[in-house]
């Protein structure tokens, strides 16, 4: 699994996250972050990861994208109150200002997560 995972990594244009790294990498940005925080098992996990880079390289410069495991990181799950993956949160100036659970199509996660309006 090592191999895929991996490869995974590097065709992903997202920052794996740790305990260690996310006060630098989310909290003191100041660029918007989205997290997403899943696990290797998890299908919806994979499928969404595409829509999520697609979300952010289409704000290239005004958005980053962060990945936290957490199966290895089990203490920010704790900290953020994540129940259930995928979940996503949008961090703004260091706070969490919006969220996604579940894996959504496209326009429904940028509407969950205040990238667009209600209406378009």
């Amino acid at each position: 699994m090592g191999t895929t995972d991996e490869l995974v990594r590097k065709e992903s244009m997202a920052t794996a996250v740790t305990e260690q790294s996310f006060e630098q990498e989310v909290l003191q940005s100041e660029t918007p972050v989205l997290v997403d925080f899943w696990a290797e098992w998890c299908g919806p996990c994979h499928a969404v990861s595409p829509i999520l880079e697609r979300i952010v390289d289409e704000r290239a410069g005004e958005l980053k994208l962060v990945k936290v495991n957490i199966d290895e990181e089990q203490g920010l799950a704790i900290r953020f109150g994540v129940q259930s993956i995928p979940t996503m949160i949008l961090f703004k100036r260091g706070e969490p200002a919006a969220a996604a659970i579940g894996a959504q199509p496209k326009p429904a996660l940028e509407r969950a997560l205040g990238l667009v309006s209600a209406e378009g």
